[in-house]
């Protein structure tokens, strides 16, 4: 079965060409999209591919242009890689096989997420499933906001070797693209006609940075762990904050008790990090589970 690879990108010529040599493992063909790109990416993908489309870059719904790839393709099956993505030589011959099989639409594909410089292997970075290889025409983005996965129509099966994610290498990357994420979040929030309250601006960091920190074990992963989960907090507080300025227009949600709900907020947020610490104690060291089960009552 031939295999059309996807790939839309917006100025990326530092890391296409890497994308590229990586998409040719599998690909019998290339469809590559260009944002409007300025600098060197569409010259680079000339060198890969003939089937170049140019569309309007559009950073809030990213996804856009790579269902319109979608579309353009002519293989049995599509990969969908981003420009910061690799297909390792162990994916790529699982890959092959894979297409043989034709009761599967789809496949789940594990991502190794590359951070400031380390392989992030707790949290929602890992395995970080997404759906990339799929029928040609039986799946697409939803296109209601960022961080989607692709939806198909058929049944789905999980592939063993990770695509390799050279995800955020730098803080202001990381800054960059959360305006435009938390944009895209914000928005499909108002759509969905839900109300705020004003304690979800403690709630929403408070219980994004929980999970990821102690419920999902990011502190496995250390330095980089604690300052992912701050960050996944920070992403929160702009996503609230952002909905609070365009649904509320900056409306005072405050009461005139307002200093004494605030605290009653803080105090339920630190028994619940309370709980999420022993939690995470205990899990890490089992016999000592008891001891901390007594240090709860106690407190």
């Amino acid at each position: 079965m031939k295999i059309s690879v996807v790939v839309s990108a917006y100025n990326e010529e530092k890391q296409i060409n890497d994308c590229l040599i990586s998409a040719k493992k599998i690909a019998d063909e290339i469809i590559f999209i260009d944002n409007q790109s300025t600098d060197a990416t569409s010259k680079i993908a000339k060198k890969y591919t003939k089937k170049i489309f140019k569309k309007v870059n559009d950073p809030v719904m990213i996804d856009k242009n790579k269902n319109y790839g979608f579309l353009k393709a002519s293989g049995g099956w599509i990969f969908s890689l981003d420009a910061d993505e690799r297909i390792p030589d162990e994916l790529a011959s699982e890959i092959k096989r894979a297409v043989q099989n034709t009761k599967i639409s789809g496949f789940e594909i594990p991502r190794k997420n590359i951070i400031f410089g380390k392989w992030i292997q707790n949290s929602i970075w890992w395995p970080d499933y997404n759906l990339r290889l799929f029928k040609n025409g039986s799946g697409k983005f939803p296109l209601n906001k960022v961080h989607e996965k692709i939806k198909i129509h058929g049944e789905v099966s999980r592939l063993k070797n990770p695509i390799l994610h050279y995800n955020y290498q730098t803080i202001s990357q990381f800054i960059k693209k959360l305006d435009n994420y938390t944009e895209s979040e914000a928005m499909h929030f108002i759509r969905l006609n839900k109300e705020i309250k004003w304690y979800e601006i403690l709630r929403w960091p408070a219980a994004d940075f929980l999970t990821t920190f102690f419920s999902q074990r990011g502190y496995r992963d250390g330095m980089h762990g604690l300052a992912l989960s701050m960050l996944q907090a920070f992403y929160q507080l702009v996503v609230f904050l952002k909905v609070w300025e365009k649904k509320e227009n900056y409306k005072d949600l405050s009461s005139k008790t307002f200093l004494k709900e605030v605290v009653l907020e803080l105090s339920k947020i630190s028994k619940d990090t309370s709980y999420w610490v022993y939690e995470a104690l205990s899990k890490e060291n089992p016999k000592m589970k008891i001891i901390y089960k007594i240090k709860k009552k106690l407190s």
